[in-house]
């Protein structure tokens, strides 16, 4: 592992042709705590707890729940785990509660400035954007109608064009990499090795999700949970304690 710790619409470019389709890197960020956070604790219970609510007559747990690295489906079971709903129930109901999130997200933001980009971030992403080895797109735990809405809030949607996985696709982030190459292969018409995703997040569960299917992994400790000795314990190919270096997050994505 490299311990790095330095002190985290533009036209879509050509895919790499077939000849060096496999030196082809697709980095799969994450969003909360590794691009943007919030500028105060708690907004996603604030937007989620009416969302539960309305669906399914109570937040359960939600309140004692810490859902740093959960997928937004996972989330909702959890809470709802002592109140008789099964992840089955849950899951038929992703429609609805993808809906309802984007509903209450955007009141929220209508009234407040929620969130904002971290330092590093839309440098980071321009850099990896204008190099062609790479390509940019999402693995996140939240709902895609939300991921798209906070990205679009601090001027960030625009790097990111093309498939990826998100939080109503699975109660477990573990699953969300190779649905991301099946929609990233099928898209750009090439086959993805594992090998050639990169996930970067900012929780142990961003490692994990990496590590079960073979893609590599790079933690920043951006986030409000997780340290980098945190995140290093975990074992992902790098650490970075944030996106400020660009020079270094490239060094880093080009040994991967």
């Amino acid at each position: 592992m490299l311990n790095a710790t330095p002190l985290a619409p533009s036209p879509r470019r050509p895919v790499s042709p077939p000849s060096i389709a496999g030196d082809l890197r697709v980095v799969l960020w994450d969003i909360d705590g590794t691009l943007v956070r919030t500028r105060r604790q708690g907004v996603f219970k604030d937007y989620t707890t009416p969302v539960l609510v309305r669906v399914f007559g109570t937040a359960g747990r939600l309140h004692e729940l810490s859902v740093s690295g959960m997928t937004d489906l996972q989330i909702v079971s959890e809470a709802l785990r002592d109140e008789g709903f099964t992840a089955e129930q849950i899951r038929g109901r992703a429609t609805e509660l993808t809906a309802l999130y984007l509903e209450e997200l955007e009141r929220l933001t209508r009234g407040e400035e929620v969130y904002h980009a971290l330092p590093g971030a839309r440098e980071a992403l321009e850099a990896v954007e204008r190099r062609p080895r790479y390509l940019n797109s999402l693995l996140t735990g939240n709902v895609e109608p939300a991921a798209r809405l906070k990205l679009r809030l601090v001027g960030l949607e625009r790097f990111f064009r093309l498939p990826g996985a998100f939080g109503e696709d699975s109660h477990d982030r573990r699953d969300l990499p190779a649905l991301a190459r099946e929609r990233l292969s099928r898209h750009l018409g090439l086959d993805l090795k594992p090998e050639q995703l990169i996930v970067v997040g900012d929780t142990p569960n961003d490692i994990r999700c990496a590590r079960h299917f073979g893609a590599r992994a790079v933690a920043v400790a951006t986030g409000r949970t997780y340290s980098t000795a945190d995140l290093t314990a975990h074992d992902p190919d790098a650490v970075l304690a944030d996106l400020t270096d660009t020079e270094l997050v490239l060094r880093i994505l080009a040994g991967l």
